[in-house]
């Protein structure tokens, strides 16, 4: 009889033990969901506020944009995520400590993805090229078609696709041919006793005029480049718009060919003539 009664004191103190352990983990458990649903709904919230503000500052890409909103929605993730296991008495600091191993053990193995990453958010900030621009660095050159977190896509002028890591990208010096609205050029022409230094420089002149693309301010100029006893390089210097750029020096080059040749067929006539 004392056994029997022994074992039911046992039971129904277990029981109460059971029924308190339920209570307080179901608050437990009711209040993680409930500080799931709102860190769910909040981060959801402030990712797309903070990417809309980031949209409105002027130079802020919307690639750039969107990684920080997504940054900042999964850091209010990881935070919720803390505090839900705090509620069931999990050490924070024990979580915290294995994140932030399990993050450079991360960091480490994607060492160089992460370089890219940085890379291209300081390409998107500080924006040395933008979309449709004609760039050049020692490994590559191309027309700009995307710029993305990890790599830049671009367009060759043979029309070749390119996809250059932005690391590649950020440690060499840009050339970019499209930044400034113009450019300027020089053509070099070889004078001889057929065309003198100041024919040249009139003729030269006069084919920069004649082509409304070479714009007047800056105005032409010719100057003597070299020179010898038996002839002189006189250049021409001009400045046309960038995006005319590549037309404009074709152009001129066979007008200044052939307005050359014109005028050393009309001298050699002369002297035939004579």
């Amino acid at each position: 009889m004392d056994e029997a009664s022994q074992f039911v004191i046992a039971t129904r103190a277990a029981l109460t033990q059971l029924s308190a352990l339920a209570v307080q983990y179901s608050f437990s458990v009711v209040g993680a969901i409930i500080l799931l649903c709102l860190g769910w709904l909040a981060s959801g919230m402030i990712s797309r506020w903070a990417r809309e503000g980031l949209g409105r500052i002027h130079g802020i890409d919307a690639t750039l944009a969107q990684f920080f909103s997504n940054v900042i929605r999964y850091a209010i993730l990881v935070l919720v995520i803390v505090m839900v296991l705090g509620q069931f008495g999990v050490q924070t600091a024990s979580v915290l400590a294995a994140l932030g191993a399990i993050g450079l053990a991360v960091g480490l193995a994607l060492q160089g993805t992460l370089q890219n990453i940085a890379a291209g958010i300081m390409l998107l900030v500080l924006r040395p090229f933008r979309v449709g621009e004609t760039i050049e660095t020692n490994n590559v050159s191309g027309t700009v078609v995307d710029v993305g977190l990890f790599a830049t896509e671009l367009k060759t002028a043979d029309g070749v696709y390119r996809l250059a890591p932005n690391q590649t990208l950020w440690n060499v010096p840009i050339t970019n041919y499209s930044r400034h609205d113009s450019r300027r050029n020089e053509i070099t022409v070889t004078t001889d006793s057929k065309i003198g230094i100041e024919k040249a420089q009139e003729l030269l002149l006069g084919i920069a005029a004649a082509d409304q693309r070479v714009l007047q301010s800056p105005a032409p100029t010719t100057y003597v480049a070299e020179f010898s006893d038996s002839s002189a390089k006189v250049t021409l210097r001009y400045w046309a718009r960038s995006r005319e750029w590549g037309p404009v020096r074709r152009d001129l080059a066979k007008a200044v060919k052939l307005q050359f040749d014109r005028q050393r067929a009309e001298a050699d006539a002369a002297k035939v003539a004579d």
